[in-house]
């Protein structure tokens, strides 16, 4: 396969990143938490400058989102708020990346709720904890397996494959199994069959089949993976959300489980399975939206375009 010349350059800045990275991690190690936290403010206002597509994305959203429920002065708050957060949220999970005692790792995250998940586990069908992308996200998906449930996080492959066994090797580190998005769905299943909890996360516009319901009065293409699990295997969905406390650490949020639509029409019940969770994910954005990842093309693909981009691969499938 020929390669485009930005697909290259893309490449290489990764390849000449990733050594930058490890030195970070390990300098981010040995420094106080609070210095490295005044350090990613000012990263996260830099970002927020310099980014063009990414901040222009993100007050686009914002407005598609609250319209005038906020002024452009608040939505250009939270926007700047949530490149800082994102920042944040990362150099923390680098400073962090060594710790695996539960005392030390809980001194810093809250947890809320615990028992939710606990009464859902016991049950023996499986747990599949819904996140969103919200503050951080990757210490979310290790929450559960430090807590002591065993538990898998399905991860899409990434471009830089250096960095994506570094990721992997901190997710395993703490308790968490990772399943390759790619042919997983079995392995999914087979998860949930052995009661165990499996990580995913369904407020991203992705490429894997989906449906459309409403998020913010938008019609925007969800992921049905979660609602076909659930109607699969009769495990219970939870969601659970990562926040950043006013003190700066964090509190991990776990609800009661989502009672399961079932009627009998697969279709429908996929849709309103998805539009239920969907819901759970609005009202988490809503109470937290500077910690949210505005700068996702979330309402890029629509009804238009999908149906335009099928008939495309239709297309070639003859030829």
């Amino acid at each position: 396969m020929k390669l485009s010349i930005k697909t290259i350059r893309r490449k290489l800045l990764l390849i000449i990143l990733f050594p930058l990275l490890t030195l970070m991690v390990l300098l981010f190690r040995t420094l106080p938490i609070t210095k490295i936290r005044k350090f990613a403010v000012c990263v996260g206002k830099h970002f927020y400058k310099k980014a063009h597509k990414s901040r222009h994305r993100a007050l686009t959203n914002l407005e598609m989102a609250y319209g005038k429920e906020k002024t452009l002065e608040e939505r250009t708050a939270i926007a700047q708020a949530v490149f800082i957060e994102m920042i944040k949220s990362f150099f923390d999970y680098m400073a962090f990346s060594r710790i695996t005692s539960r005392e030390r790792f809980f001194s810093y995250i809250e947890v809320e709720g615990e028992e939710h998940l606990r009464a859902a586990y016991e049950q023996g069908k499986g747990v599949i904890c819904l996140i969103p992308h919200l503050s951080s996200w990757e210490f979310s998906a290790i929450t559960p397996p430090m807590l002591g449930y065993e538990t898998s996080g399905v991860s899409q492959a990434m471009k830089q494959r250096l960095l994506e066994k570094m990721m992997i090797k901190y997710r395993q580190r703490r308790g968490m199994k990772n399943i390759s998005r790619k042919g997983s769905y079995e392995k999914l299943v087979e998860t949930l069959r052995k009661g165990e909890c499996l990580i995913l996360m369904i407020d991203q516009d992705t490429k894997v089949k989906g449906v459309f319901v409403d998020f913010f009065g938008k019609k925007a293409y969800t992921p049905l993976g979660a609602s076909r699990l659930a109607l699969e295997t009769g495990a219970a969905v939870v969601p659970m959300v990562m926040t950043r406390k006013e003190n700066d650490d964090y509190r991990f949020i776990i609800s009661p489980a989502l009672p399961l639509i079932e009627t009998g029409d697969i279709e429908h019940d996929l849709l309103a399975n998805t539009q239920q969770q969907t819901k759970v994910i609005e009202d988490m954005v809503r109470a937290y939206p500077e910690q949210w990842v505005w700068m996702h093309a979330r309402w890029k693909t629509t009804p238009e375009r999908l149906e335009a981009y099928r008939k495309k691969k239709q297309e070639q499938s003859k030829h």
